[in-house]
């Protein structure tokens, strides 16, 4: 599962393949750190993105759900303001 670090979210993003056809589903998770450093608090509980798309290949999925996540963290940032 690729990861990405943006500030102190970590972004969980991945692709999995569909039931009943061999297309592709982009999915995300948002976590934050917590007082407890073997703990991370879960923000966006995993879900898919771009549900009204299916991907042909695992790669484009990831790519889109790579791109979706940073604007997920880009949108909550500018709702929250998180202090460690």
């Amino acid at each position: 599962m690729p990861i990405k670090y943006v500030d102190f979210y970590e972004v969980n993003y991945t692709a999995e393949p569909l039931r009943g056809c061999k297309l592709w589903g982009a999915y995300v998770a948002i976590y934050a750190p917590s007082r407890n450093p073997m703990h991370r608090v879960n923000l966006v509980k995993k879900r898919r993105v771009s549900a009204d798309h299916q991907f042909t290949t695992e790669a484009d999925a990831v790519a889109e759900a790579g791109e979706v996540a940073v604007k997920l963290v880009e949108r909550r940032r500018r709702r929250y303001v998180f202090h460690p």
